[in-house]
């Protein structure tokens, strides 16, 4: 008999995510749905799903197992939040008012705020205070279910501060439970002293920020915000290919407020993901529908903004894109650590079914951050990672607004959310 070391019985409803990753079209609404199942694991690796009769004739518990009672219990795979601005200092709530009362984020911008005020705060912040930052948030996604996390840099602007950042985040994930994803993002934004001088900026980021950040490991990622008044599309696509030639893989902020191409240039350089997309064009629709670049939608922006658009979540999806959310947790323009409030507004404000929007925070998420064999969906062979919610039906998830359901999440096979409470 096979062995297994950790087991939760009587799951009330279970959400596998299974299947070929991507889910693309009609198999993004299909999330493996069962009741009464049980689910288990060994040595951190699911090795059982299904009906616990079969288990109980096909394997044997440890004599140290852990068991869950999940009755009454909705279980899902952790989920996978792939776009995040995690390691920064400082926060934004004045530019928040000011826009409440009429300011738009590009006045805010022009007026040397927005990501230039994150950018000062870092810059000012020690090593030891952004990985404390990068923890306590970690904290804040891991008790809402996240257990997969990706990280950009791109509030230091220098090469000093974006080591820095990238730093604070490889010393986070060596602690914390959640498993961190680095991006170098230092094509955020031009900085304040770089100001009418963006060839020079781009030159040092290509001559001495990447190749510091290939050299130290400090990134699997590059990513450009690719957009009017920050960087080009030419501009971005040389970032791009001196990225690719330091052995980057590629993200780009494509299309967030304007419709100048950027999803057609993720396509064009074999981007793993374009973000955002509020701003997309017919053939930026068209062009990742027929590539294996995900469409990463970020629904809290938006709404965050007070913007009347968003993202055309139901034409990427009817055309065929690989369509991922994400929550894109920053202090400008989405202020939340909540992967369940994304999946939310996804269904409320972008037309995506329930179902759509779970695979596109698992399966498709971990598929855009090259995680898909390990995470993302409950399968055997992959990680034990998973939450459980105290919910009578999954379509709760939704319907119940305002509230945490989080009642357990097991990462690598071990709880590491209990009632609430983080067990360190």
């Amino acid at each position: 008999m096979r062995s297994a070391d950790f087991l939760i019985a009587n799951c009330h409803q279970i959400l596998t995510c299974k299947g070929p990753p991507p889910k693309r079209k009609e198999e993004l609404g299909k999330v493996g749905f069962g009741e009464n199942r049980c689910i288990a694991s060994h040595k951190g690796r699911i090795v059982f799903v299904g009906e616990e009769e079969r288990f109980r004739d096909e394997f044997r518990l440890d004599k140290d197992a852990v068991c869950l009672d999940g009755s009454g219990l909705v279980a899902l795979p952790g989920f996978v939040d792939s776009h995040t601005h995690l390691p920064f200092a400082g926060t934004r709530e004045e530019e928040f008012v000011l826009r409440l009362k009429g300011s738009s984020y590009q006045e805010l911008a022009d007026k040397g705020l927005g990501i230039q005020t994150t950018v000062r705060a870092t810059r000012k912040a020690p090593l030891e205070e952004l990985i404390s930052l990068c923890l306590s948030r970690l904290d804040s996604m891991l008790l809402h279910g996240t257990t997969t996390v990706e990280a950009k840099s791109g509030y230091g602007l220098n090469l000093k501060d974006e080591i820095k950042q990238l730093q604070a985040l490889k010393e986070a994930d060596k602690i914390h439970p959640v498993d961190i994803v680095p991006t170098f993002m230092g094509a955020h934004e031009i900085p304040e002293e770089y100001k009418n001088r963006t060839h020079d900026y781009i030159d040092l980021l290509i001559l001495q920020v990447l190749p510091e950040v290939a050299e130290k490991n400090l990134a699997e990622f590059f990513d450009v915000f690719c957009e009017e008044g920050v960087y080009s599309v030419e501009e971005s696509r040389k970032l791009i290919r001196a990225a690719k030639e330091v052995g980057l893989k590629i993200r780009i902020h494509a299309d967030e407020f304007s419709p100048l191409g950027g999803a057609v240039l993720a396509v064009e350089e074999g981007a793993t993901s374009a973000d955002h997309l509020i701003k997309v064009t017919d053939e930026g629709i068209r062009k990742l529908s027929e590539s294996s670049t995900v469409a990463t939608l970020l629904p809290a922006v938006p709404f965050f903004l007070m913007q009347q658009t968003r993202a055309p979540a139901r034409k990427l999806i009817e055309e065929g894109a690989i369509v991922a959310i994400a929550s894109d947790f920053n202090p400008g323009s989405s202020m939340t650590e909540s992967m369940l409030f994304i999946i939310q507004l996804a269904v409320l404000t972008m037309g995506m079914s329930i179902e759509e929007a779970v695979n596109a925070a698992t399966a498709n998420a971990s598929y855009a951050l090259g995680r898909d064999k390990d995470v993302g969906s409950l399968e055997e062979g992959k990680k034990m990672d998973l939450i459980l919610f105290e919910v009578p039906h999954y379509f709760f998830l939704v319907y119940h607004l305002g509230i945490n359901p989080t009642k357990y999440v097991i990462k690598n096979g071990k709880v590491v959310v209990k009632e609430g409470k983080i067990l360190r």
